[in-house]
């Protein structure tokens, strides 16, 4: 496919606040993502309970690592 064939094909050329050739609401869509799109889905509590546990898990074990070798006196 050509250049002239792909209507999106300078896109990856604009820069973070757009340029003269900044056409994003041309084809329907924001180059820089402020659209009215749908909105976030709901918190999936189990995965951020999880996560949670996780980094509580990982400071414990730096904790008993740290008493353990003596950073704590």
């Amino acid at each position: 496919m050509t250049a002239t064939q792909d209507p999106h094909a300078g896109e990856g050329m604009v820069g973070p606040h757009g340029a003269a050739d900044d056409h994003g609401g041309d084809h329907g869509h924001d180059d820089h993502a402020h659209g009215e799109g749908e909105a976030l889905g709901p918190v999936d509590l189990a995965a951020w309970g999880a996560g949670a546990l996780g980094i509580a898990a990982g400071l414990v074990v730096a904790l008993v690592m740290a008493a353990s070798t003596g950073w704590l006196g």
